[in-house]
């Protein structure tokens, strides 16, 4: 056999052949390991891109699934640019709380009232001594006639007066006579004669513009202006708390009632007889009462204008009268008392003065009244007590005729009213 084919390569690192033949073998590991990174680098990219189809597959359910089963996510989007343009429209439609310039424009027709009352005190020592005493209110200016500025207040802020000073815008101050009260109303009207103002006021006052009451709104704003506690005019300001409120007790008759406007505008002691205003500057009340209680804030009251219209103009058009000195006063001529709340209520009488003895001789008896008569009114003043009928009498002379309304019982107990002229007496010391 050929020795050439039986040829055994020797085992010697150092042989050439066995350089030769190590080649090949490096290569193959060589390869090998390129193999496997590549093997390595398909199996990531395979998982990558399972992992990321994966993602993008659960990504678009997920999408998918809002865009087709619900509309939240574009409910909430719309809602926020709803939201948006709301705020936007409500910015166009604030509404401001100055009221400086309406203010401005009421208070030259507002006036402070001053009233000075002299009174007579027992002393300890059996005499008697005289004191004076002042209270302060408000008015408003409603008119003029030929002679005279008229200004409407509150009964209770002008009675029982010796002098009434009124006070205008410019500090200015005149004297002012009572031209007619309505004592149930809690109304009167005074006069203050246009020759004793000068020319420098009467540029600066204002007669009032009078507003509709009976359209007032509950939470319409008003401006209440008012000499409050004597210090001048101040404003507060506030809303219609409630309409047609009854502060008149059970007894009174139904036709003296006055239906009130509430209010949280602060009204304070010489707020009386001031003005309520409306936004647009109109007198729609008469301030006239508030609720003094440490439970209670924020409850004043005005008369309503256009409920009493018509006895403000019949105020308006008496005649004025001044204080007669006391040796020329008249005298009705009766002995009366006065027909307390209480005893109206029992016994289903009128309030006023029940007469339960006529003076032999006197006005009243030559005129024909008679005992057990209540007179319910003075030359168109209603009267409720004697206080009253004396207050009117100090504007009388003796000799004077007076209509004087009385209410005489029927057989049946109910009462009726008829008017009886009156030639008033002298005064005399009884």
């Amino acid at each position: 056999m050929n020795n050439e084919y039986s040829y055994q390569i020797p085992n010697d690192e150092n042989h050439n052949h066995t350089k030769l033949n190590k080649e090949p073998e490096r290569r193959v590991k060589k390869a090998g390991k390129v193999a496997a990174v590549i093997c390595a680098g398909m199996v990531f990219g395979i998982v990558a891109s399972v992992t990321f189809q994966a993602s993008n597959y659960m990504i678009d359910r997920f999408i998918g699934k809002f865009e087709k089963g619900s509309n939240s996510v574009q409910t909430s989007v719309n809602n926020n640019k709803n939201v948006n343009n709301t705020k936007l429209t409500q910015t166009t439609s604030a509404v401001t709380s100055d009221v400086s310039d309406i203010v401005e424009g009421a208070m030259p027709s507002v006036v402070s009232i001053t009233n000075i009352s002299v009174q007579q005190v027992q002393s300890f020592f059996q005499g008697t001594q005289e004191y004076e005493s002042q209270s302060s209110g408000s008015g408003i200016i409603i008119g003029q006639n030929d002679s005279e500025l008229l200004i409407v207040s509150n009964n209770h802020v002008v009675s029982g007066s010796d002098t009434l000073t009124v006070t205008f815008i410019n500090n200015t101050s005149v004297e002012a006579q009572i031209k007619g009260t309505d004592p149930a109303k809690d109304l009167a009207v005074i006069a203050v004669p246009l020759d004793e103002i000068d020319a420098e006021t009467m540029g600066q006052i204002a007669v009032a513009t009078l507003g509709d009451s009976s359209e007032l709104k509950v939470g319409e704003p008003v401006i209440a202006i008012g000499n409050a506690l004597g210090y001048g005019q101040s404003v507060t300001n506030g809303i219609v708390s409630a309409k047609e409120r009854t502060l008149s007790s059970a007894a009174d008759a139904k036709e003296n009632s006055v239906k009130y406007i509430q209010t949280n505008a602060a009204i304070n002691p010489g707020n009386s007889g001031g003005a309520l205003l409306n936004i647009n500057g109109e007198v729609i009340g008469i301030n006239t009462a508030k609720v003094a209680d440490s439970a209670v804030e924020g409850m004043g009251y005005a008369i309503p204008v256009s409920d009493v219209g018509d006895i403000i103009e019949d105020l308006m058009n008496r005649t004025t009268r001044t204080k007669v000195a006391e040796k020329e006063q008249g005298q009705l001529g009766i002995k009366g008392v006065d027909v307390s709340e209480q005893n109206a209520a029992m016994y289903g009488m009128p309030k006023g003065v029940y007469i339960y003895e006529t003076v032999r001789g006197g006005g009243a008896e030559r005129a024909g009244l008679k005992k057990g008569s209540i007179i319910v009114a003075f030359d168109g003043t209603p009267i409720e007590s004697m206080a009253m009928l004396q207050e009117r009498l100090r504007y009388y002379k003796y000799g004077e005729k007076v209509s004087v309304a009385i209410k005489v019982p029927n057989a049946n107990g109910e009462y009726t009213e008829k008017s009886v002229e009156v030639t008033l007496g002298e005064r005399t010391n009884d």
